[in-house]
């Protein structure tokens, strides 16, 4: 089993690292022996995108599940009481680095938060985590910051996005759940700018471009409909905005490695 959770590591030392990020995989139910406590100097997190974690922080139980948020205050103690198919990321953010991105409201809480993310939002999210832990393995600072400004805008305890409006006007549009035009022309018409500002704007900002974004929205939105419905491969393909179903999963396995078919069987089986 790989282990989760960084403070599993006997010898790791987190007291001058500003960022870490790790995948969670565990399969079955997993309850430790002996449970470890972890106080570590920073901001830790937990989400999942699937299966089911319970947390014990400050002697009180959170239950998190698909698609939810769990921030645990810096040098606050939590154990993990069981794992159950858990599939989604952790790791920790350092006060410093907070203060830095424009989260240094989150840099003062006092009690942990949990959040749940729904739907298209959930599969945003977790594809934002996804490119976090990429850019962690390669060492991209630059993208984890920006990155960790996008996932700082979605938390309810900072009270408003640090995003610039039109950039956050963008996203709320490209991850609604009828989006489907997919056109960078028809997101700068619907915000009332030209493509070239959009494209500076949300590149300068996000550090990819609006069509990465459309992508990723995308994405999640296919692998929602193939995990969680019947529906033709065909009609999945027209509901993102691609009528071409050879192209879509030509278009599909290079973001995941995997038809849509293979990706369904795997979700589904």
């Amino acid at each position: 089993m790989p282990n989760p959770l960084p403070h599993r590591h006997p010898d790791a030392d987190f007291a001058n690292v500003s960022f870490f990020i790790r995948r969670m995989n565990t399969s079955g139910f997993i309850k430790p022996d002996k449970v470890p406590r972890a106080v570590l100097p920073g901001l830790c997190f937990i989400y999942l995108t699937g299966g089911e974690i319970l947390v014990e922080v400050d002697s009180r139980p959170y239950l998190c599940s698909a698609g939810h948020l769990l921030l645990i205050p810096d040098r606050l103690p939590f154990a993990i009481l069981h794992y159950s198919d858990a599939v989604g990321f952790t790791g920790l953010v350092s006060p410093h680095l907070l203060a830095r991105s424009g989260g240094g409201v989150l840099s003062l809480l006092m009690a942990p938060h949990q959040q749940a993310f729904w739907f298209d939002e959930a599969g945003f999210v977790g594809e934002l985590f996804n490119m976090l832990q990429l850019s962690f393995e390669r060492g991209d600072t630059s993208f984890i910051e920006k990155g960790g400004d996008i996932l700082l805008s979605r938390i309810k305890p900072l009270g408003k996005s640090v995003l610039p409006a039109q950039v956050q006007a963008f996203f709320e549009l490209v991850f609604s759940p009828g989006a489907i035009d997919g056109s960078l022309k028809f997101y700068a018409g619907s915000l009332g700018i030209s493509t070239n500002y959009l494209s500076r704007l949300v590149r300068q900002t996000t550090g990819r471009s609006p069509g990465d974004w459309i992508d990723i929205a995308r994405i999640g939105r296919a692998k929602e409909l193939l995990s969680g419905s019947q529906d033709p491969v065909i009609d999945i393909a027209a509901s993102i905005g691609l009528e071409d179903q050879s192209y879509f999963s030509r278009f599909f396995r290079r973001h995941t490695g995997m038809t849509p078919s293979e990706y369904r069987k795997r979700m589904q089986g």
